[in-house]
């Protein structure tokens, strides 16, 4: 699984960075005077996260356009949920077991199954130019405010809970490829990295656009 990610990861990086073609300098010379709502893509993922088991993730994004010459904004919303691995359950009893007894050789607490979600409102940033193949691609990054939760029946009402519960801020670098079916309709694939604390994946995402607004040039097929 790991090989194939990498592999993917170089795919996608390696045509990101093809040589476009005219209409790519068109693209890089367009600049929007205000931002507009261009269109709205439904996706679907798969996450390899440090701390939890790896999950499919679904998602919703918005295009907003262009606010400078090849750079478009892309806020959207995505959501996964799995469970956390033996291996960090245990660490967190251990640290749990510290508290009530620091002395103690055996373990004493039992906080089973723990499930953790995520819902994520973010923003992206697209540097996009045209390559061959009637394709678009783009380079960016992205912050992100990330609303965790904490569920198990063994540490619901418990402070445990409280400190999976948060609200925390992260950071992802992303390589994707675009396709425009028709002017209504682009298919995607992405590559993304997720920064988040201790908590950090690599992700790939295919989804599908429908425009409502107006192509820039150079993005039409």
């Amino acid at each position: 699984m790991k090989g194939t990610l990498a592999r993917t990861l170089a795919l996608s990086m390696g045509l990101a960075f093809l040589p476009g073609t005219g209409s790519g300098q068109n693209l890089a010379d367009f600049d929007y005077e205000n931002l507009s709502f261009r269109g709205f893509s439904l996706e679907g993922g798969y996450i390899w996260p440090t701390r939890v088991d790896p999950t499919y993730t679904v998602g919703l994004r918005v295009d907003m356009g262009y606010l400078g010459p090849g750079l478009r904004l892309v806020p959207g919303v995505t959501y996964w949920s799995s469970q956390m691995k033996a291996s960090e359950v245990k660490k967190l009893a251990r640290k749990v077991d510290q508290l009530i007894d620091p002395e103690a050789t055996e373990p004493i607490t039992d906080l089973g199954e723990i499930d953790w979600s995520d819902l994520a409102l973010t923003l992206d940033g697209h540097f996009v130019w045209s390559i061959p193949f009637n394709m678009l691609s783009y380079v960016g990054a992205g912050v992100s405010a990330h609303i965790m939760n904490g569920d198990g029946s063994a540490i619901n009402g418990t402070f445990v809970e409280d400190l999976l519960d948060s609200v925390k801020a992260g950071l992802n670098f992303h390589a994707g490829l675009e396709y425009p079916m028709s002017d209504f309709l682009r298919l995607y694939g992405l590559a993304r990295y997720e920064i988040l604390g201790d908590l950090r994946y690599p992700e790939l995402r295919l989804g599908g656009q429908i425009m409502v607004g107006p192509s820039a040039p150079g993005e039409g097929r």
